[in-house]
């Protein structure tokens, strides 16, 4: 449910408090020097820095969250509602220069009405030059956090205050690009209610969560440990622990018999995946762009020594919710994007019965948006790791797969269609489907056999009677893999990945 109710919201100086570490943060703000200003600009700025306590809009300086040290940017509303204009810029622009110069992760509090109207159009294109420095510390590999508070709106909205690697917002907060004031008076009528709410915006997939300041420190310091976790292995020195699971080979069974494991109600997810094996695993939503697809879950994750983003197929709650959709797919290449840009490897998660098969899929694009996928995936500039957890039907499927290494749980499958569909194709009926499933290779025998699958996870005889035994066999799994490709050149990786699938199958 939405929330419109009126709350305090902290200033800037309380959301220091409140997020860094006590007796940390050290200012790197310099006497700004402000434009010429006419005599009413000129007393509204000597009112604002009154009122406000501060020489500025912004406050900028370093500090630490959780111990890591972390380069901030918050701004005071109430000075000038937080405007910006060329003095407050610049020292925006300082800040992020010198949080990419020293290597610091960047912690962005933006609470704004926008650009400085009293400074027309040039205050409206500082926004480009904060946005250029922005893009410098995240080509850098360096994270960019933002927690957009109450209000924040206009151009600040429409720039840095919306480039986060992680967006958060605080609860209750306006954010939008059109100041609902400024609708008003335009069009004559109220913004309607509820739409410019932090809460919808999650909703809708804009933003990854709505925090409490009180939390926020907390959310920062995990994200940090996930990011800052350094590998434990290399090419050279070899794993640090080299697990059971590598000596496990096929199991003897048919595939129909796997595909009927594969579909048990109780079989684990990649939820429990996340729950029992991962050390900590801190959840993002959406495509950022206003699209929430229930059919996949993304999350920053740790298990053992190995940080990475994961992506992957969430199993359906319900028997009637609908197949993984196009916007899971866009919301699949953010995280892409993510590992390419924090430098972290990439887990993909397939565990799907096929993909959506409605007009809202076909109209939403999907098959162009398997197509991106797996381009994505194949040029992917970062290492890479799948996972066959479960059912692996269809598109859907084989958009998460290309990796440098596939590990397979042991009844886990791969196939152009269910079984059931491939029989009414081939016979115009379902009766063959066992006989199709052995036909097409689809169970890991043939997969391992074929090249694909690299590493088999055993599940004793059926995973859904062991979920938390079967996810920390399959966590070990994923660390170790993740460990074999640490420091490996992302040339060499390339290289290999494009050898890799094209000579499947001879």
């Amino acid at each position: 449910m939405l929330t419109t109710e009126k709350v305090r919201h902290l200033d800037a100086a309380g959301l220091l408090a409140a997020v860094v570490d006590p007796g940390t943060f050290v200012s790197w703000d310099m006497p700004v020097r402000q434009p010429d200003a006419n005599v009413d600009y000129a007393r509204d700025l000597a009112k604002a820095r009154e009122r406000s306590g501060t020489d500025e809009s912004v406050i900028t300086g370093s500090g630490r969250i959780r111990g890591h040290r972390v380069a901030v940017i918050v701004s005071e509303f109430s000075f000038l509602a937080g405007s910006i204009g060329h003095a407050a810029a610049q020292r925006i622009v300082a800040a992020v220069e010198r949080a990419t110069a020293e290597g610091l992760p960047l912690l962005a509090g933006p609470a704004s009405g926008g650009t400085r109207m009293q400074e027309g159009t040039l205050a409206f294109l500082s926004m480009v030059k904060i946005t250029g420095a922005v893009r410098a510390h995240r080509q850098a590999g360096l994270p960019y956090l933002v927690y957009l508070r109450h209000p924040t709106t206009g151009g600040v909205m429409a720039s840095w205050g919306s480039l986060g690697h992680i967006n958060v917002a605080e609860p209750g907060a306006l954010l939008g690009f059109l100041g609902p004031r400024v609708y008003e008076a335009l069009h004559g009528e109220a913004f309607p209610d509820g739409v410019q709410v932090a809460e919808n915006l999650f909703s809708k997939g804009l933003i990854d969560a709505v925090v409490e300041p009180s939390e926020l420190a907390e959310i920062i310091g995990r994200a940090l440990d996930i990011l800052a976790a350094k590998p434990t292995t290399s090419p050279t020195a070899g794993p640090v622990h080299r697990p059971a699971t590598l000596a496990v080979r096929p199991v003897a069974v048919d595939a129909w018999t796997s595909i009927g494991i594969s579909r048990q109600p109780r079989r684990p997810d990649l939820r429990q995946l996340l729950r029992y094996g991962a050390d900590d695993a801190l959840p993002l939503n959406g495509t950022g762009q206003g699209e929430k697809d229930p059919g996949l879950l993304l999350a920053l994750a740790r298990f053992g020594g190995q940080s990475c983003i994961v992506l992957g197929h969430a199993r359906p709650l319900r028997k009637d919710a609908a197949g993984m959709g196009p916007g899971s797919l866009r919301e699949a290449r953010r995280g892409m994007k993510l590992a390419e840009e924090l430098r972290l490897p990439l887990l993909t998660v397939i565990d799907t019965a096929g993909a959506a098969l409605s007009q809202e899929a076909e109209e939403g694009g999907l098959a162009g948006e398997i197509a991106r996928s797996l381009h994505e995936l194949i040029g992917l500039e970062s290492p890479s790791v799948s996972v066959l957890l479960g059912q692996g039907a269809g598109g859907g499927a084989l958009a998460l797969l290309p990796a440098d290494r596939t590990i397979a749980a042991q009844h886990s499958w791969l196939s152009p269609l269910p079984p059931e569909g491939a029989s009414a194709i081939v016979h115009r009926t379902t009766d063959f489907a066992p006989q199709m499933a052995d036909a097409q290779g689809v169970n890991v025998g043939a997969l391992y056999a074929n090249g694909l699958v690299d590493h088999i996870v055993d599940e004793r005889d059926d995973a859904s009677l062991e979920p938390r035994e079967f996810c920390a066999r399959m966590a070990r799994a994923i660390e170790y893999e993740l460990g074999t490709l640490a420091g490996v050149p992302v040339s060499e990786l390339l290289a290999a990945r494009s050898r890799k699938f094209r000579e499947l199958g001879g």
